[in-house]
């Protein structure tokens, strides 16, 4: 049996206006960038660090022009954080126990959304500074059309990994 792929993500994102209401719902998979394959691999069968807390981020519109396999959270000239979220670090993604070769998170990641603006996507890092570049970056994922949210919204978004 030959199995080309390490590990994929896939990401469920509801918008919810202030008052409770679906807006609408976008599903997208993901890709995991170089450094996240190679810290998974690491961590692994090299006696690396694993890092145990990982953080979602939320990707911009503005200025948005490409994701790519080689982006890191120091270097990604392809996308902009937005940071237009009520809370003040960016929020933990608690993964459940891994079962049927996947993890997804044991209850929604949300970001309380500060403006009016649209986001093009979502990154998992692992590091929680908003606007922050240190850390790991693991994977990166566009959303394949606009999705637009005000002030009051609350994205809630489920991730799973599988391999």
């Amino acid at each position: 049996m030959k199995n080309d792929r390490i590990a994929k993500g896939f990401f469920n994102v509801q918008c919810f206006d202030k008052d409770g209401q679906l807006k609408w719902t976008r599903d997208l998979p993901n890709g995991i960038v170089d450094v996240g394959i190679e810290n998974l691999l690491d961590a692994t069968f090299n006696g690396g660090t694993q890092i145990s807390t990982w953080y979602m981020g939320l990707i911009n519109n503005a200025s948005f022009s490409a994701l790519a396999a080689a982006d890191t959270m120091a270097s990604h000239a392809g996308w902009a954080e937005t940071a237009s979220y009520d809370e003040a670090t960016r929020p933990e993604w608690t993964a459940g126990a891994a079962a049927t070769r996947a993890v997804t998170n044991s209850s929604t990641v949300d970001f309380t959304m500060s403006a009016t603006v649209t986001v093009k996507g979502i990154f998992v890092t692992s590091n929680n500074t908003k606007s922050g570049t240190g850390g790991t970056l693991w994977s990166t994922a566009a959303f394949a059309s606009n999705a637009s949210t005000t002030d009051g919204d609350v994205l809630r978004v489920t991730y799973t990994v599988s391999g």
